[in-house]
């Protein structure tokens, strides 16, 4: 699945937690989309935030992330001494698309598909951590190599490394794919509605969150 951005970009944010003018602006991104987005449902009563979209070379919209809870910076799993650590959750929206024409005529663009979901998700958590007892130097080979290993998990949905997880989608109860990690948890479904849901988080559990797509996207602006 070709993009040209990244999912697990964080939205800047001015002092107080209001959003700059140009993160203000990402929810044009959101509104090209064709698909629907979604969110956690109404039983989630905390802060709700974009992140960014993911387009394909011709700019159209593939997927984007909403966030939920505390906004994540990139830290180790377990936090500095004394300080708690965060609790959020991100919800991947990925459309389910066929293998196609690329734009230009001159290949074609893969499907998208569960584990697209999960990649996506699993690469989402990856951004925002790094084991504590790394050196900043090294960062960059140990996102390469646990990236590589994101995608082979997310290739081998039926392997050992995954449980089934049942969570209400649009109020009826679907199943996930689910998998946890000394960094968070990463799951990963299909709606209905011509979407694939990613999800990850950290500090919030899984196992009571539910999914509702987002009626209006543009009240996140």
């Amino acid at each position: 699945m070709e993009t040209t951005s990244r999912v697990g970009a964080q939205v800047p944010a001015a002092e107080g937690g209001q959003q700059l003018p140009s993160a203000r602006r990402t929810v044009d991104d959101y509104l090209r989309a064709p698909f629907p987005w979604y969110g956690l449902d109404e039983a989630f009563t905390g802060p709700r935030w974009l992140m960014q979209v993911g387009t394909a070379a011709d700019g159209a919209v593939e997927h984007g992330s909403i966030g939920h809870g505390d906004e994540p910076s990139v830290r180790s799993e377990t936090g500095s001494a004394g300080e708690p650590r965060e609790k959020f959750a991100v919800v991947v929206t990925v459309a389910a698309q066929p293998s196609r024409r690329s734009a230009d005529g001159t290949g074609l663009l893969e499907a998208t598909s569960v584990s697209s979901a999960a990649w996506l998700a699993g690469v989402g958590l990856l951004s925002f951590t790094w084991p504590g007892q790394m050196d900043h130097s090294l960062r960059d080979d140990w996102l390469d190599q646990q990236t590589e290993t994101a995608w082979a998990l997310a290739d081998d949905l039926q392997g050992p490394e995954w449980s089934r997880l049942s969570l209400p989608v649009d109020g009826v109860s679907a199943s996930f794919h689910y998998r946890e990690s000394e960094y968070g948890w990463v799951l990963a479904g299909t709606t209905e509605a011509g979407v694939h849901l990613g999800a990850y988080g950290r500090g919030m559990s899984a196992y009571g969150l539910g999914f509702a797509a987002i009626k209006d996207i543009a009240a996140y602006a």
